[in-house]
């Protein structure tokens, strides 16, 4: 294992993390373990985190804050931490997400991440075999604290109905992931819309897109293909996206006819959901 005192904490986020780490639980005269047993741990948790062999979750940081009285330092750390998980061809994007005043999306295979559960993200983005697959669950779902922001962007979000039908991570993880999604049926800020497979050619087969718009600054539309992800704000590019994207929406049922073909869905492929999952839309 690494000596975290070899850590240099301008390397990373995360190395300075561990490095903060250790040195405040030193400051207060605790060892791993018995930090680890003040915040519900273990002291080999702690140990690896300090070691960077470990990514932090933010709940491990608002427990850190709380037994050390650092007044929030970990908590505020943890933001940078999480979003240098992210590949560094997706980081661009997802500050730009964060600083959107309206979000356009259109998703042809998986739900749209700012609205997975952290299983289904789990089961999503194993299927790239990363190293770090923890990680990046963790990232995917520090992203989504931009919807609990007291302003959270107006966002507009158009499903392939073969997304609701993609068994991933397995019946329970989609019959959650769909009672998610029905969660934002009347919600203020949330729109969802589902295209189903009755429409036949549309105009997006190309594949998934999103557009970001800001209160002070360009437009952008965002694609990714098999390898990495790509922005521009050409207003030819723009102007395009924003005609194929009003299709798209004049093509989908309602946000409350696409609300009643998830609920079909989930009841009629994943089952019936439980007390806990139910969501009804009148």
């Amino acid at each position: 294992m690494a000596n975290i005192q070899s850590l240099d904490p301008t390397a990373s986020p995360l190395d300075y993390y561990g490095w903060e780490l250790r040195r405040q639980r030193e400051a207060h005269g605790l060892k791993q373990g018995q930090l680890g047993d003040i915040i519900f741990c273990t002291g080999s948790l702690v140990g690896q985190i300090e070691t960077t062999k470990k990514v932090p979750t933010r709940d491990f940081s608002e427990r850190v804050d709380a037994a050390l009285g650092t007044d929030g330092l970990f908590s505020r750390l943890i933001g940078l931490v999480l979003r240098s998980q992210l590949p560094t061809w997706f980081q661009p994007y997802a500050e730009m997400e964060a600083k959107a005043a309206y979000i356009s999306t259109y998703q042809a295979q998986v739900v749209y991440g700012l609205l997975q559960t952290e299983e289904y993200a789990r089961a999503v983005l194993a299927t790239g075999m990363p190293d770090d697959l923890e990680g990046l669950v963790a990232a995917r779902v520090e992203r989504q604290r931009v919807l609990k922001r007291e302003q959270p962007p107006l966002a507009w979000v158009v499903l392939d109905e073969a997304v609701l039908h993609r068994p991933i991570g397995g019946p329970g993880v989609m019959r959650r992931q769909l009672a998610r999604l029905l969660e934002f049926a009347r919600h203020r800020w949330m729109h969802v819309q589902v295209l189903p497979n009755e429409a036949g050619a549309h105009a997006s087969l190309a594949g998934s897109f999103n557009i970001l718009r800001f209160e002070d600054d360009p437009d952008i539309v965002y694609t990714e293909d098999v390898i990495s992800g790509h922005m521009t704000a050409s207003p030819e590019t723009i102007k395009e996206a924003a005609l194929r994207y009003a299709r798209l929406q004049a093509t989908a049922l309602s946000v409350e006819d696409s609300a009643e073909l998830i609920i079909r869905v989930m009841e009629e492929r994943y089952g019936v959901c439980s007390q806990h999952e139910e969501h009804p839309v009148a």
